[in-house]
């Protein structure tokens, strides 16, 4: 049993680019098989989490944590578009075993009744705020960018660095980077910037978030539009081993403040200005908190499964106390827990 669930693990963490039907459907089976031979309760038994790729960091943490809190417990998660994320919902099929979501919506109330007139229990919350972070490669001079000018580049009126920055002449064509094409991100941006337009011939797709990293870090031209949680880390928390962090979100203990986030050194964020702002802001938690940093978005999670199960308990983790902690540590704004301000003489 424990092979055929580390062999699942395996399926489940595979990134949406490599992560095919088969292999999904196989991880389907897989579940399914092998949850029938362990006891479902809300801290033991298996479920699948289908979760939108952009959050993949957050939900490994606080999948890891809860089973080290739990040991008889397993929680499969695939990465996956938003769109596959609500398509895996709404399955209502004898062989879906889908019963938990991760997306930057809640489902609609054509969705929940749907899902209620199949005999389904329909729990969702926000669980946090996730910040679009804007990147660039070190050598940039970029520091500053405004949403208009943002649009511009997505819309591909501005295609040269020296057209935003003089003196950038030797960076070239701006190249803009996403993670894939059906990414909320990549809906986000579209919606909110370019009011549901066309974006220009400079954007190109990756496959995975860490992909964007990864392109920003290497070429110089490239400008990477990527979630929070990718390019934070938590000085209090990062060398902590497994226990030392599992007992510290148990603890009452604050986890993390403001002041112990720093962000990647490998690529340079660049700070937001409004429409009509004339200061511009980093993606901190508290700009979050407060609204200052300009592009940002929910997180919902979604709980199809009945109370008592390992879905509706890992739910319950998450949307509570301890869970809500875990965020704090990955750059996110959690809905619960609120930032805390720190003096540094």
């Amino acid at each position: 049993m424990k092979s055929a669930i580390s062999i699942m693990k395996y399926i489940s963490r595979l990134t949406p680019g490599v992560l095919s039907l088969g292999a999904a459907l196989l991880l389907g089976v897989a579940v399914s098989s092998c949850a029938k031979e362990v006891k479902s309760t809300a801290s033991s038994g298996i479920a699948q989490i289908a979760c939108d790729a952009s959050f993949e960091n957050i939900m490994n943490q606080e999948i890891d944590v809860f089973e080290y809190i739990y040991p008889k417990a397993s929680i499969m998660p695939v990465y996956t578009s938003q769109n596959a994320v609500i398509d895996s919902l709404l399955d209502v099929s004898k062989t879906a075993d889908t019963r938990l979501g991760v997306l930057t919506r809640p489902l609609t109330q054509k969705e929940v009744d749907y899902l209620k007139s199949n005999g389904r229990q329909v729990r969702q919350s926000m669980i946090a705020v996730d910040a679009l972070a804007l990147i660039v490669n070190p050598q940039n001079r970029v520091q500053v960018l405004s949403k208009p000018e943002i649009a511009e580049i997505l819309s591909g009126q501005l295609t040269e660095w020296n057209q935003v920055v003089p003196g950038n002449d030797h960076l070239g064509k701006i190249e803009v980077v996403f993670d894939h094409q059906g990414s909320s991100t990549v809906q986000y941006m579209r919606d909110s910037l370019l009011n549901g337009g066309q974006f220009g011939p400079n954007v190109y797709a990756q496959k995975t978030p860490a992909d964007v990293f990864k392109a920003v870090r290497e070429n110089k031209n490239a400008v990477g539009i990527i979630g929070v949680s990718w390019i934070s880390s938590d000085l209090k928390t990062r060398e902590m081993s497994r226990e030392e962090f599992a007992a510290s979100v148990q603890s009452n203990d604050s986890v993390s403040n403001s002041a112990d986030m720093r962000f990647s050194e490998d690529v340079k964020v660049i700070k937001v200005r409004g429409n009509d702002e004339v200061t511009a802001y980093m993606p901190y938690q508290l700009y979050i908190f407060d609204g200052s940093y300009p592009l940002y978005r929910q997180i919902y999670m979604v709980c199809t499964a009945t109370g008592g199960t390992i879905s509706h308990g890992f739910y319950s983790f998450v949307t509570g106390f301890h869970g809500q902690k875990i965020m704090m540590t990955t750059g996110v704004l959690p809905r619960v827990v609120q930032p805390t301000l720190v003096n540094i003489n």
